[in-house]
């Protein structure tokens, strides 16, 4: 069974309500990863040794991911239940004041152990509403659109992600610039922070003009004849471990190389610039500026092209080039040289994007209607805690403990192994139809 195709301009009101929304969300993460490695250590975690400071901020941004999955199961839950766009408006606005009060937030200096104390609060409200957001704003894409550009439209509110960071690193980087570099830590990093609520007011006015999906809408409407014939319906997330256990591990597989790439050639690289070489601050954070610009261009196209050659093969692609390309991208950014720092860091986002895009699609057609967005959310969170969340601090470990980049490299590369087995090992997604329920009428082989 198939659902008649929107028209164009609804698919596109809807792709453009889920790329704000994740723009800004992801603003806000970001936002946060950047200032925990560049400005956090000062701010709020003085120590003696720097390398102490640095790896306590990373701690709290490691934080947030321990609330993602949590956030997941509760949006997911309720999304499952109310519907995708409820739920989807709720998570933007706690993201939103999360991020706000963060920029008023007093430093150690002014208040002590209270100032780290909130701020790991914070972090955890930033890291719940995460989780609710991502699955939420795929889904509504991916339950709206056409079938056949299903990998294309989906990819869409991927692409809000290096939107987001060419926001919050661009701000950061022309405070860098313009800014002393005592007025930078004292005030300057604020400023991004407090934007965030003006980028707030925008995402929820698009997002409150957008309708329910059509797929979730039907499906609500089936439940609600069958509990009045008297079926009992379980809980979502006991559903999706009954039916969908291999579907959840699958979906944590596939992340791994895409989430440990993307936080070693985005966050790990101003901690690993910063620390080993004198260049101004301004140096990593354009790099990775311009590397997100490229990763924006590339995201889309990726999923255009899994529409035609599957969400697989152009998913082994990213998970293979990332592997490799660790290596070459520490070799770059050892050179000292601007030039080969933003080809690191582009070609590393380019590579990831091979993942990035498809993915949205592909963890779509991993679960039925009723249950999609607690699978997604669940697959999608719970590898965000043991594989970006922890990326940072092993990062970190591995460079303190070996003195070389390489040895980050080969944690890349371990990553790509676990990503490559489990994507490889499922079968092929693209045909499927989201109005069916995988684990009954799909195969689950290649």
């Amino acid at each position: 069974m198939t659902t008649e195709n929107p028209p164009r301009s609804s698919i596109v009101k809807v792709v453009a309500s889920s790329m704000v929304g994740t723009t800004v969300e992801w603003y806000d993460f970001f936002l946060y990863g950047v200032a925990a490695a560049a400005v956090f250590p000062a701010v709020f975690f003085p120590s003696d040794d720097p390398a102490v400071g640095t790896l306590l901020a990373l701690g709290t941004f490691a934080i947030g991911f321990v609330a993602r999955p949590v956030g997941g199961l509760v949006f997911g839950h309720f999304g499952d239940r109310i519907g995708r766009k409820k739920l989807l408006v709720l998570s933007l606005l706690m993201m939103g004041v999360a991020t706000f009060a963060i920029g008023l937030l007093p430093g150690y200096a002014s208040i002590g152990v209270a100032a780290p104390a909130l701020l790991v609060l914070l972090r955890l409200v930033q890291g719940f509403a995460l989780g609710g957001e991502w699955g939420g704003a795929v889904l509504l894409v991916s339950e709206h659109g056409d079938p056949a550009r299903r990998g294309y439209w989906a990819s869409w509110p991927q692409a809000g992600v290096p939107v987001g960071q060419l926001l919050a690193n661009g701000l950061l980087a022309l405070l860098a610039v313009f800014q002393p570099e005592e007025d930078f830590l004292s005030w300057g990093w604020r400023v991004p922070f407090l934007l965030s609520a003006v980028l707030v007011l925008v995402g929820l006015y698009i997002r409150l003009a957008v309708e329910e999906s059509p797929v979730f809408k039907a499906a609500q409407r089936r439940a609600e004849a069958a509990a009045k014939a008297g079926e009992k319906e379980s809980m979502p997330i006991v559903q999706v471990l009954r039916s969908y256990p291999r579907e959840v591990l699958t979906a944590m597989g596939a992340r791994f190389a895409e989430n440990v790439s993307y936080y070693i050639f985005t966050i790990v690289v101003v901690t690993y610039v910063n620390s080993r070489f004198d260049v101004p601050s301004s140096f990593v954070l354009n790099a990775v500026l311009i590397g997100a610009a490229v990763h924006f261009v590339s995201i889309p196209l990726w999923g255009a092209l899994s529409d035609r050659l599957g969400r697989r093969p152009v998913y082994l692609i990213g998970a293979v080039g990332v592997g490799v390309w660790a290596f070459v991208f520490f070799a770059l950014i050892d050179t000292q040289s601007f030039a080969l720092t933003a080809l690191a860091v582009s070609v590393g986002l380019v590579l990831h994007g091979a993942m990035y895009g498809p993915q949205a699609a592909f963890l779509s057609e991993l679960f039925g209607t009723k249950v999609r967005y607690s699978g997604v959310s669940i697959g999608y969170q719970l590898a965000s805690i043991v594989a970006g969340g922890l990326a940072p601090l092993i990062a970190v470990a591995l460079l303190q403990q070996f003195g070389t980049g390489y040895a980050i490299a080969v944690y890349v590369a371990a990553c790509s192994v676990i990503s490559i087995v489990a994507v490889a090992a499922y079968a092929e997604t693209r045909h499927r139809d989201l109005t069916d329920d995988p684990a009954v009428s799909q195969p689950a082989r290649p």
